[in-house]
């Protein structure tokens, strides 16, 4: 990684450039709808950019959740998208290393995401069993949903990630 890699909070003025980052890192996937909806919600989201040379070249959202329907200090990585040029080069793991720093407060933070193990398991996530997604997830996905528990946790969360309506959707959990 370069060490003129900035990373800010999003600002309004980044919106453009965030929006061309997605197609360019995931061609097969169409996940502008959803993250313009997390954008347009700053009350229930995180969203942080890498900058370098003045150009956007990633980006990563975390969206306040609850457990069980009721509130905690959880929330859900992603999407995270970097330019594939300067993809492997570790912006990717800047950008969520910055971002649980934000989200940790002293009684602890869950943070979960649906992602490689390989990638996300560098950065300490684990596979969980004790939190389960929205939805069921398919086979070829094990181990692929993980957590990342920080601070003192002493409320030991348990049960069903309860996620805002941007994520309430299938297709975002499936192939």
């Amino acid at each position: 990684m370069t060490e003129e890699l900035e990373i800010r909070e999003s600002i309004l003025d980044d919106v453009e450039a965030i929006e061309s980052l997605y197609p360019q890192a995931f061609p097969d996937e169409d996940l502008l709808p959803l993250v313009r909806d997390l954008l347009q919600d700053p009350a229930i989201t995180t969203s942080i950019v890498g900058v370098i040379d003045s150009r956007i070249v990633g980006h990563v959202i975390f969206t306040k959740c609850g457990v069980n329907e009721r509130p905690t200090n959880a929330a859900l990585l992603g999407p995270l998208a970097v330019t594939p040029a300067w993809q492997g080069k570790g912006i990717g793991s800047a950008l969520v290393r910055s971002g649980l720093r934000q989200l940790e407060e002293p009684d602890g933070c869950l943070v979960c995401v649906l992602g490689d193990p390989a990638f996300y398991g560098r950065l300490g996530f684990l596979p969980d069993l004790s939190i389960r997604p929205p939805f069921e997830l398919p086979a070829e996905y094990d181990g692929a949903w993980q957590s990342h528990r920080s601070g003192n946790m002493a409320t030991p969360y348990s049960g069903e990630l309860t996620v805002p309506e941007q994520w309430l959707q299938p297709a975002l959990w499936g192939p």
